[in-house]
This record gives C-alpha cells, sequence and structure tokens, in this order.
C-alpha cells in the first residue's frame, strides 16, 4: 500500500519567474526510507527568473543544473540565468526540428488542420507516442545524468522549458533508480497541473487566431501532465527491457554500485 505522502513544506517558495518549482524529498522509496530533502529538485526554465528568485536559487547550494531544453526551446525563451559556482549542462532531450512545423500551425492559428491532428484524442496520443520516444531514444542522456548524479552533481536541479515532459521522465527515471514508488513518482509528477505551476504559452506571435479558445482547447492535452502520459513511459520500459532492473542495467549502463551511490547521496539513513 503506498505510504502516505508528505505536505509539500511550508517554506516552499512561490517564485516570479520559475514556474513548477519543487523539491523532490520526502517521497516514499519501496523499503520505507524517504528521498532526501534539498538534494534533487526539478522546475521549467529559468531563463525568466527575477533578481529575487535567483537569490532564492543561490541559497539551494546546487552543484548542477541540468537543461533538456533543445536548442530552439533556448533561442524562444533565453538562457538560464547564471548562478555562482554552479555547473551549466545542457542535455537536450527532443530535437528542434520535430515540433517546427506543428508550431508554425499553432501560430498560424490553422484551425483545420489542427483539428486533423490534435482533435479526438489525437493530442494526448501525441504526448504518449513522446514519452515512449524519449525513453527509449535518450537512454545516453538518462545514463549521463544518473552518474553524474552519483558521482559529484547533487544538489541538482532538473529542467526543461515547462518543467513536466523532459524533466518529468528525467526525474521519474532517477526515482526509479533508488526505488521510490511508482505511486509516490506519479504524485508527484501530476503536481505540475497546479495552476500556479503550469507552463506561460509563448509559442504564438499573439495574434488573435494564433491563440484562440479553440486553438487554447486543442493545444491543452500538450500542456497537462497526465497519468497515461507517465504510464507511457514506464510501459515502454517494460516492454523494451522486460523489468525496471534490466532497464537500468542493460539501457542506462548503470551497475548496482552507482545505484547505492545514487541512494547513499539521495536517500535519508534509515
Amino acid at each position: 500500500m503506498t505510504q502516505q505522502l508528505p505536505q509539500v513544506p511550508s517554506t516552499e517558495p512561490e517564485l516570479s519567474g520559475v514556474r513548477n518549482f519543487r523539491d523532490v524529498g520526502g517521497l516514499p522509496t519501496v523499503d520505507g526510507r524517504r528521498v532526501r530533502f534539498g538534494q534533487l529538485f526539478r522546475s521549467g526554465h529559468l531563463a525568466s527568473a527575477t533578481a529575487g528568485d535567483t537569490a532564492f536559487l543561490s541559497t539551494l547550494g546546487l552543484h548542477t543544473i541540468f537543461d533538456f531544453r533543445n536548442a530552439a526551446d533556448q533561442k524562444l525563451e533565453g538562457p538560464d540565468v547564471e548562478l555562482p559556482g554552479v555547473r551549466n549542462v545542457n542535455l537536450p532531450l527532443t530535437d528542434p526540428a520535430d515540433g517546427a512545423q506543428f508550431w508554425k500551425m499553432v501560430r498560424e492559428g490553422n484551425l483545420d488542420e489542427l483539428k486533423s491532428i490534435l482533435a479526438d484524442g489525437k493530442a494526448a496520443g501525441r504526448m504518449s507516442a513522446s514519452y515512449r520516444a524519449i525513453v527509449k531514444q535518450r537512454t545516453a542522456e538518462h545514463s549521463r545524468v544518473l552518474h553524474a548524479l552519483a558521482e559529484d552533481s547533487v544538489p541538482a536541479l532538473m529542467h526543461c522549458a515547462a518543467g513536466k515532459d523532459r524533466a518529468g521522465i528525467s526525474i521519474a527515471v532517477s526515482l526509479l533508480a533508488i526505488g521510490v514508488e511508482r505511486e509516490a513518482i506519479e504524485a508527484d509528477y501530476l503536481k505540475s497541473n497546479d495552476p500556479h505551476r503550469r507552463y506561460l504559452v509563448r509559442r504564438s506571435d499573439n495574434s488573435p487566431a494564433g491563440m484562440s479558445p479553440e486553438v487554447m482547447e486543442l493545444l491543452s492535452p500538450l500542456f497537462d501532465a497526465r497519468a497515461e502520459y507517465l504510464a507511457a513511459a514506464f510501459e515502454t520500459i517494460e516492454q523494451t527491457w522486460g523489468t525496471t532492473e534490466r532497464y537500468l542495467t542493460e539501457g542506462l549502463k548503470v551497475t548496482p554500485e552507482t545505484r547505492e551511490r545514487l541512494r547513499l547521496r539521495l536517500i535519508d539513513e534509515a
């Protein structure tokens, strides 16, 4: 039976320019322990961080920030703010060309074309497919993240654009590697639906047609965190490697020794 998740600490900040920030500390593991607070954080991009946000982030003692955005994201949103003494690692988990034509349609507000690829559950299907692809195609990147965390890279912050999909999968993989309960991983993932956490859409030229209510309704599944999306990632692990253990050892090349170092760094002592 899943342990009750701890309440988010009352000190969790309401950052002004950074969406979807949180510490994943407190999540329960299958052996009855909990993820250590102050070691692993997740968020949306840091490009719009205010001076106050930057001051707060500087208090976390971060060693490494993992940015999973691609070049197109960085061009659109800007580079992360620089935090003194923090290593920035850019590991794109998607190809900039993948969504270029799609977002062009969004900007132009071509409702008929958008309906043809997003209506009737197709948008959700698109999201599930992207989660499956990231799990199967980005094993080298996820291997690099886990080895870095095991070696010296904590405290760490992982983010993409919204902090929901690419960062969500990467956080999930990291939590699987240290034995966090799947139900707890899902519960943390679904927090990205909180209104104050959701991504602020800046994908359009702000033309009335481009962001009409009809277009926004079609796009809504793309900005949701849905259990079915994360389930698609977990299912892909099982379909491709058989078990989570084989995924970690064969897919991500993570040895038992590396996993033990991860647990020592990220899990509270019993």
